[in-house]
C-alpha cells in the first residue's frame, strides 16, 4: 500500500450499496486523476507505486506535472464536505491520546470530529487514504520577522550587531508598504507550504497605518491562520501605540472572537523605564490586548525590563517572551511566576548572539515554552529545524557543563517529544488558541499536517515523534489543512498563489537593490570575518 495520500470519491462505504463502485475518474486536487475506486483496486495498483516513488509521488496525469511545476493546483475538495484521512500514525499531542497506529480522524466542518479505529465514512466524503503516514496538529510559529522576506538569506553572515546596522538603521527605512505586502504574502505562503498553520507576524517594520495595513491585508490575502503582532522598531517612542492607529486597527480589522483566522497582539521592545512606555503597557492591559517583547538582549536588555514589566502588571499568561536567554535567576522567577511565555528561537540565538537559547534556565523554573523562527535574512522558516536547534543547544550544554565537572551525561534531560510540544501546542498556548488548536483532539480545530514516509529518510519508523523531530523536513509536507481547509495536497499548495507570491516579492527585491548602494550590498553580504575565541 502506497503511505502517501490518495483521496477516493465517493468514499467507500458512502454509497447505498456494500459493493465498491466501478472505477471512475475526475479531475483531482492537484490536477491528477482521482479514483472513485474500492480497498481492492487500491492494492491491485501497489505494483506501480515503486516506480513512482523514486520521484517522490504517484504517477499523475500531465495536468498535475504542470501544476507542480509552477506551484498551483486545482482542486476537488469541496467546501463543507468531511474529510477522513484513513489508517494514519496519528501523533496527537494530546496527553491523554498520545500516538495512535493505524487511526482515522475525521475533519467535518472547521472541527476534528473524531479519532478512531475504522471510522464509518460519511456520506459525501473526501477520504485520504494515509496508511503508513504521520498526522500531527499543525506547526504554531510564535516570532517571525515577515516583512523581512524580500531579503531571505542577504545576512547569513551577521551578528544581532551587523542587523542592526543593516535593516534597522539603514534599509528598513526603505520599505513601502507594498514591499510589506509581497514579503508577508510570501512568508504565509511559504509557511502553509512548510506546515506552519500558524504564524505570528512579529512586525516591527509597520512604521506607518499604510505599513499596517498591508501587512495586514497580506495576511489575510492567504489563507491560514496567522497572529498580527503591531509593532515599530522606527518610532522614537511609543506615541504611536496610544495616538489612535491601533484603535483604528482593532476596529476596522479585528473582530475580537479568538476564532478569528487573524488576530492581533502588540509588539513592544521595552527597553527602558520611559512614561511612554509605561503608557503603551497601560494600554494593552485596558484593551486585554497580549503582547510580546524581545527580552534578555545580551548587552541590551535584561533584568531591568522583567522587572519594570512585573512593576507595572504587565507580565502574565498572555505575555510571550522572545528568546529571554540572558537573564539572572530571580527574573526568570518573576517570569515564571506571572505565567508568561518564552518564545525560543534557537537558530537565532546560537548565531546572532543574543544569549544561549533559555530552554534549560525555563524547564527549571516551569516557564512554558513555544518556538519561533526569527526572521529568513538570517536563518530558514524551517520549524523542524527549529526543532532540531532547540535539542542541540540544550542537550550541547548539558554536555559540556558535566564535561567541564569532570563527569558524563547519563540521560538527555530535554526530550524529542518536547521539542515537538513546544513547536505544536506550545505555540498555541503562546497565542492563548490552545482550546483551539496544537493538539488533534476532537472538538478542536482541524489544523493538520500530514508526512509522507516514502522518502529514503522516512524509511523505516520505529519512534514516531522522533522521527518527526530528527528525521523529517519540510519536503516531507505531504497534506496540511487549517481550519478544515485543505490549502496543500500530495505536496502541491491548493487555493494558495504561489506563482503570484514569487512575483510580488521578486519585484519587491528589485525595488530594494534600486535603493541600496552596490558598495553596501556587498558589505552586508559578506560583513569581516571575525576571529575564533575561546
Amino acid at each position: 500500500m502506497d503511505n502517501t495520500a490518495d483521496v477516493t470519491e465517493p468514499a467507500p462505504g458512502a454509497g447505498p450499496a456494500d459493493t465498491a463502485p466501478a472505477p471512475s475518474t475526475a479531475a483531482g486536487p492537484a490536477g491528477r486523476e482521482v479514483r472513485a475506486t474500492s480497498r481492492r483496486h487500491v492494492l491491485a495498483g501497489a505494483a506501480a507505486v515503486g516506480a513512482a516513488i523514486g520521484a517522490g509521488a504517484l504517477a499523475t496525469s500531465p495536468a498535475a506535472a504542470a501544476a507542480k511545476a509552477s506551484g498551483t493546483a486545482p482542486t476537488s475538495f469541496t467546501a463543507g464536505r468531511p474529510v477522513l484521512f484513513r489508517g494514519a500514525t496519528v501523533i496527537t499531542m494530546d496527553p491523554r491520546r498520545g500516538v495512535l497506529p493505524d487511526t482515522d480522524v475525521l475533519v467535518r466542518g472547521t472541527t476534528i470530529e473524531s479519532v478512531g479505529k475504522r471510522l464509518p465514512t460519511p456520506p459525501h466524503a473526501t477520504v485520504i487514504d494515509a496508511a503508513g503516514a504521520l498526522l500531527l496538529p499543525g506547526f504554531v510559529d510564535t516570532h517571525r520577522h515577515m516583512w523581512q522576506s524580500a531579503l531571505r538569506g542577504v545576512g547569513a553572515e551577521w551578528t544581532l550587531g551587523n542587523y542592526f546596522q543593516w535593516i534597522i538603521q539603514k534599509w528598513g527605512y526603505l520599505f513601502r508598504p507594498e514591499d510589506i505586502y509581497a514579503a508577508n504574502y510570501m512568508s504565509k505562503v511559504e509557511a502553509v507550504n512548510d506546515g506552519v498553520t500558524t504564524v505570528t507576524d512579529w512586525s516591527h517594520g509597520a512604521r506607518t497605518p499604510d505599513h499596517a495595513d498591508a501587512a495586514v491585508d497580506a495576511l489575510f490575502a492567504v489563507p491560514g491562520r496567522a497572529r498580527f503582532a503591531y509593532g515599530n522598531a522606527f518610532a522614537p517612542d511609543f506615541g504611536w501605540v496610544v495616538d489612535g492607529r491601533v484603535d483604528r486597527m482593532l476596529k476596522k480589522r479585528f473582530n475580537g472572537r479568538a476564532d478569528q483566522l487573524i488576530t492581533m497582539q502588540l509588539a513592544l521592545d521595552i527597553n527602558g523605564d520611559t512614561d511612554d512606555a509605561r503608557r503603551a503597557l497601560k494600554f494593552a492591559r485596558d484593551r486585554d490586548l497580549p503582547v510580546t517583547t524581545h527580552a534578555g538582549l545580551f548587552g541590551i536588555v535584561g533584568d531591568d525590563q522583567i522587572k519594570l514589566l512585573k512593576e507595572t502588571g504587565s507580565l502574565s499568561p498572555s505575555y510571550t517572551l522572545v528568546h529571554a536567554s540572558s537573564l539572572g535567576d530571580d527574573a526568570y522567577r518573576i517570569i515564571a511566576d506571572s505565567g508568561a511565555q518564552m518564545s525560543v528561537s534557537a537558530e537565532s540565538e546560537l548565531n546572532a548572539g543574543q544569549g544561549y537559547p533559555a530552554t534549560a534556565k525555563a524547564r527549571q523554573y516551569g516557564i512554558p515554552i513555544s518556538l519561533s523562527m526569527d526572521t529568513v535574512v538570517w536563518w530558514s522558516g524551517d520549524m523542524f529545524s527549529a526543532m532540531r536547534a532547540t535539542l542541540n543547544a540544550d542537550r550541547g550544554l548539558a554536555h559540556l557543563r558535566s564535561q567541564e565537572a569532570g563527569k558524563a551525561v547519563a540521560d538527555n534531560a530535554l526530550r524529542t517529544h518536547d521539542a515537538l510540544e513546544y513547536a505544536t501546542l506550545g505555540g498555541a498556548r503562546a497565542l492563548g488558541l490552545d482550546r483551539l488548536i496544537g493538539s488533534i483532539t476532537p472538538g478542536k480545530r482541524a489544523d493538520l499536517v500530514m508526512l509522507r514516509t516514502d522518502a529514503p529518510a522516512m524509511t523505516p519508523i520505529s519512534n514516531p515523534v522522533a522521527h518527526v523531530v530528527f528525521q523529517a523536513g519540510r519536503g516531507d509536507v505531504d497534506t496540511v489543512l487549517v481550519d478544515g481547509r485543505v490549502l496543500k495536497h500530495r505536496g502541491i499548495l491548493v487555493d494558495v498563489d504561489l506563482p503570484r507570491a514569487r512575483r510580488l516579492v521578486e519585484e519587491s527585491l528589485q525595488y530594494l537593490r534600486s535603493k541600496i548602494p552596490d558598495q553596501d550590498w556587498e558589505q552586508a553580504l559578506n560583513p569581516p570575518a571575525g576571529t575564533t575565541t575561546p
